[in-house]
This record gives C-alpha cells, structure tokens and sequence, in this order.
C-alpha cells in the first residue's frame, strides 16, 4: 500500500477541466489542490481529453468507451475505484496508480486515472511533494482568468478535441 514519504502529506485534486493550449493545440488537464492555491497542469492526448470532457460533460455514448468499459469490468467483477494517486513525475511524464476497493493497485497513465476518477467519483490526490515541485500558483489578479476557463470549459464539446 502507498503511503507518502517522510514529510509528504497526501493533498486531494479537484479536476478544473481539460482546455488546449495554444499555439501548440496540445491538450492540457488542470487540476487544483482542493485546499490552496496551487494548480496542476498535466499534457495529454487528444483521446484522453475527449475522455475527460465526455465524463464532465455526461455525455453517454450508445456503447462504451474503453474507459466506460473499464469501469464496467471493475464493477463486474464486484470491486471499485476508490482512489487515483498522482505519485510522480519523470521527465515530463506524470505515472499514477488506480487503488481499487480491494486493495489492489494498478499503474496507470495520469491522464487515464482521472477520466477513470471522473466517471466514478473517485478522489484524486498526490503529495505535497509533487505539488511543491510541479504545481502552479495563479496570482489573485487570475481569478478573472480561471473563470474565463470554467465558462470555456462549458460552452466546450470532446469534439473540439479530434485532430
């Protein structure tokens, strides 16, 4: 079982949305620790963002997709997603463990975690550590700006995201 190292403190994420970053058309997950300030911004793929905005959105598509089907088999098979913990990043790349009811632990693509999470409720979280390292601080004059983000992330749709 994961436990943070000395002097690390479990932080939980709240996931702010998926937008894309301009000029490149990369697209970009934002995360918030749910007690700062502080913001998490991870690059994904463009199947990945579709995923996510289909979860936040709850669109249902008539079959499902590979993270719906995911979380069928885990339901199926009498387990659930209870956690998704962001451990690390390595050269620019950030790894993530799925930790199911049981107690199993699954490695998984940060990106994929958090469409699994938002399908199920999960909570997402990563250390102190981790946000110390990588995360972000808005200045207070931003404000304005994160909620230009959520009202983009409304008027937004997973088709935005084919390439």
């Amino acid at each position: 079982m994961w436990s943070p190292g000395y002097g690390e403190r479990v932080k939980p994420l709240d996931v702010l949305g998926v937008r894309v970053e301009m000029p490149t058309n990369q697209p970009i997950v934002l995360l918030r620790e749910r007690d700062g300030a502080r913001h998490l911004p991870i690059w994904i793929g463009a199947a990945e963002a579709t995923a996510i905005a289909y979860a936040q959105q709850g669109v249902v598509p008539p079959r499902p997709l590979t993270h719906d089907l995911l979380v069928n088999v885990v339901t199926a098979l009498g387990d659930e997603l209870r956690t998704v913990r962001i451990e690390r990043i390595d050269d620019g790349v950030y790894y993530a463990t799925l930790v199911l009811g049981s107690g199993v632990e699954i490695d998984s693509r940060a990106s994929d975690a958090i469409a699994l999470a938002i399908r199920t409720g999960a909570e997402v979280v990563t250390t102190e550590d981790l946000l110390a390292e990588s995360g972000i601080t808005l200045a207070e004059e931003t404000d304005d700006e994160v909620e230009k983000f959520k009202e983009f992330l409304d008027h937004i749709s997973p088709e935005d995201f084919d390439t």
